[in-house]
């Protein structure tokens, strides 16, 4: 597998999947045995500070994200390519989209940061902001955003996997990256297939922000709310996930 990505498939939809802030290429795995590779080619990257690119020199900006991952579509030689991105994905594939549009086939959105950013309060930007140097934090936003209702084993999984898989300079210049990011003049009205899939359990990116900042961007994007998840869909309802994902990307031609 090349060094920073992982891919899945050999169809002729070519899909580039795009992590959140507490992932990496490799938190994708937990869908990846329910996809359908022989209609689709997924490609998992890591972005600058994550994954094998732990320690890769990065200024750690939306821009930058974008624009790693058109040099990755020219690599490959993805002409025109699907969008997901997950969390911090969902900004980082609306930055691609706003730099590239005609090379955007569709997007598909899980619990995805709007291009407009994330507001937060003085308490909630002192336990993000936090969160790079402290596993505790990290721990208590995973909890917080699936509901407090998941295992603390699981918790602590996901707790390990971000600390393993990401540099901690990386992981607080990105926080600042998607939570104040600002260019929703550049996506809206944008006419193409969009989907936003969400948790009911997800307190911050769930049903009500997404009627208020995509719904309103994206004419005709359609809205899931996946039962029995919160934030971490992928984890959570994998299977759902990956027939909400495929049956509309499949639609979306």
């Amino acid at each position: 597998m090349p060094a920073g990505r992982e891919e899945v498939g050999v169809g002729e939809h070519p899909v580039i999947a795009l992590h959140g802030w507490f992932g990496s290429g490799r938190a994708w795995r937990p869908l990846q045995p329910h996809l359908d590779g022989t209609r689709f080619r997924y490609v998992f990257p890591d972005y600058r500070g994550y994954g094998a690119r732990v320690g890769e020199p990065g200024a750690h900006t939306l821009e930058e994200a974008a624009g790693d991952v058109l040099a990755l579509a020219d690599e490959l030689g993805f002409d025109r390519f699907s969008l997901i991105g997950h969390s911090m994905g969902g900004a980082v594939m609306q930055r691609v989209l706003a730099d590239a549009p005609d090379r955007v086939r569709a997007m598909v959105g899980i619990s995805p940061v709007p291009a407009g950013g994330v507001p937060f309060d003085e308490q909630g930007w002192a336990l993000f902001s936090g969160a790079a140097d402290d596993a505790g934090n990290r721990r208590a936003i995973i909890d917080f955003t699936t509901g407090n209702r998941l295992t603390g084993v699981w918790l602590d999984a996901m707790v390990r996997h971000s600390l393993e898989s990401s540099d901690p300079r990386a992981f607080g210049d990105y926080l600042s990256a998607w939570a104040k990011a600002d260019f929703q003049a550049e996506i809206d009205g944008r006419e193409l297939p969009v989907k936003v899939i969400v948790g009911e359990h997800d307190p911050a990116l769930g049903e009500s922000t997404m009627r208020a900042t995509f719904q309103r961007s994206y004419p005709g994007c359609e809205l899931e709310v996946l039962r029995n998840a919160g934030h971490y869909a992928i984890d959570e309802t994998p299977v759902a996930l990956a027939t909400g994902i495929e049956t509309f990307l499949a639609k979306a031609g």
